[in-house]
């Protein structure tokens, strides 16, 4: 008996061929396209919607902490890795009697059933607040565990279990802060780190990356332009996109070179350029050395208060600088790679408060470095849109447009090795990724392209082979066997003809001789031995014709 063929119709093999063609294709649709919704929506930190400070009227965020949530105002911190907020002890009886509404309101932990004191040291639960030593910030801050809510209770925002947040009470620091670099912190000398909020958003997958844009907002700009804050992503109708981007290592502040300042009239206010300075949302004030400070002086007139260590402003001071209404631009980057901030006097036009002075009084955010750290500080925020990627390990810089209205367009930071990334984030790198509609064309045409190559494959390929295919002969016709009987013969036996004399079976197509059955008549069959048999008889038996 000859074996069984197992070749494959025309037909069958095109058909295989289509898949194996559409593979990639079908991935592409069904794997790559629908992989980006795998990861969550970036986050759209709700805005308090309204100003706070002593050092400036500054757009802050609402966070609700703790069980029953207490509601608290809170600012960015570009530097910080830690949630702040104001405790009851931040507000003395001799402060003034709206303290707790100039601070951000407060938060009590004793009044939380979610509390969990930090017991990390069994002897305290006070640790020093690490933030701006260099600039000689001091503080102490009592660090436990709480829940902390995005926005305002009953808007529906996200919820983060059992946080680490610490009650602060110095005054150096007036206003709560929300950390955005994502380092973990130490409170013993034991290898037993605390993630940060950012670590643990990215950690539960309520953030598609380590990342976060932010820009200060300001109360000159559109009749009060309130501050954007978005974790995983960013707002592109609040800035000029550029094609710029610096190096970011989690373990350091975002810092990039300063190689000019100059006004609007083209006169220089920095004597020599600066190879790093901090980009820290914390502080007000901007940083320079004493030389540029000294520019500042001349240009603008202003004079350094010893006491409030402040440049304040008098009436008459500030009445002409709002006239002259001059501009400052500051030119950041490694040439030839820089972006141009500019920032109107507007943006210097801030009033300081208690405790910083006894009386609301005008002052220019400028300061005297210490220590040789040199900081760009929320002021330039107001005018700056930066974004972070911890992930791709870069950041951007660049200037906000006030486009009116503003009509928000948040977008997605993915992961780098994710399906569809957008590289540092869209301002910084020329590796944006490709909109969902556009992967889902490229699908679209590349299926296309290989329908077309299919088609084409058919008609000079496959087509040629079936004509070509030889029709079987007239006399190879197969038709049903029946077996005859004989129940002379017991037990029955199994035998071949001999194949001396006999031609072999034949498929149909080998051009051997034609295989004829006879009609069924008889009763069931039974094989007949074949030992003394006479070879005509065997050949009948086995319905096997000879034509010559």
């Amino acid at each position: 008996m000859m074996p069984r063929r197992w070749d494959l119709a025309p037909w069958q093999e095109f058909r295989v061929l289509l898949a194996l063609l559409l593979l990639p294709d079908i991935q592409c649709v069904l794997g790559q396209v629908p992989s980006i919704s795998t990861y969550p929506a970036p986050i759209v930190v709700p805005s308090s919607e309204s100003w706070d400070g002593n050092d400036g009227a500054w757009s802050t965020f609402a966070f609700q902490i703790g069980t029953t949530p207490q509601t608290v105002k809170l600012l960015p911190s570009t530097a910080s890795y830690e949630t702040w907020a104001i405790a009851p002890e931040g507000c003395q009886p001799g402060d003034p009697s709206n303290c707790h509404t100039l601070r951000g309101e407060l938060y009590n932990y004793n009044t939380s059933t979610t509390w969990n004191p930090n017991l990390a040291n069994t002897s305290t639960q006070v640790y020093p607040l690490e933030l701006e030593v260099p600039l000689g910030y001091t503080g102490k801050g009592r660090y436990g565990f709480d829940d902390i809510t995005f926005g305002y209770i009953g808007g529906g925002g996200l919820l983060v279990k059992n946080q680490s947040i610490a009650g602060i009470a110095t005054k150096n620091y007036f206003m709560g802060l929300f950390g955005l670099t994502p380092r973990s912190k130490n409170f013993t000398s034991f290898n037993n780190p605390i993630p940060s909020f950012m670590q643990s958003l990215q950690s539960q997958s309520k953030i598609p990356s380590l990342s976060w844009s932010y820009t200060a907002g300001n109360q000159y700009r559109l009749g009060n332009s309130l501050g954007s804050l978005v974790l995983g992503g960013y707002d592109s109708s609040r800035f000029v996109m550029n094609n710029l981007s610096f190096g970011l290592d989690v373990d350091t502040q975002l810092a990039v070179g300063l190689q000019a300042i100059t006004t609007g009239t083209g006169q220089s206010l920095l004597p020599s350029p600066i190879t790093a300075i901090n980009l820290d949302s914390t502080l007000p004030y901007i940083y320079l050395p004493t030389e540029a400070c000294t520019q500042f002086e001349s240009v603008f007139g202003l004079t350094w208060n010893d006491t409030a260590e402040l440049y304040l402003l008098t009436d008459s001071q500030h009445s002409g600088l709002r006239s002259q209404n001059p501009s400052i631009t500051f030119k950041l980057g490694t040439p030839p790679d820089t972006v141009d901030i500019t920032l109107p006097y507007a943006a210097f036009d801030l009033n300081a408060s208690w405790p910083l002075v006894s009386s609301t009084t005008p002052y220019f955010p400028l300061r005297r470095a210490v220590n040789n750290t040199y900081v760009l500080g929320r002021t330039f925020f107001q005018e700056a849109y930066v974004i972070a990627d911890y992930e791709s390990k870069s950041f951007s810089i660049s200037q906000c447009k006030w486009d009116k209205p503003l009509s928000q367009n948040i977008v997605t930071i993915f992961p780098p090795n994710s399906t569809n990334s957008t590289g540092s984030a869209g301002a910084a790198t020329a590796s944006h990724g490709l909109p969902t509609a556009t992967i889902a064309g490229i699908c679209v045409g590349g299926i296309a392209i290989i329908v077309i190559s299919l088609v084409l494959l058919y008609l000079l390929h496959f087509r040629p082979r079936r004509r070509n295919t030889p029709a079987p002969a007239a006399d190879q016709i197969q038709v049903l066997k029946a077996e005859m009987g004989d129940t002379s013969v017991a037990p029955p036996v199994l035998c071949e003809a001999e194949g001396t004399k006999l031609t072999p079976m034949v498929e149909i197509g080998d051009g051997g001789r034609s295989i004829y059955e006879l009609p069924a008549r008889e009763v069931p069959a039974s094989e007949i031995s074949s030992v003394n048999e006479p070879r005509e008889i065997i050949a009948r038996r086995n319905h096997v014709f000879y034509n010559g």
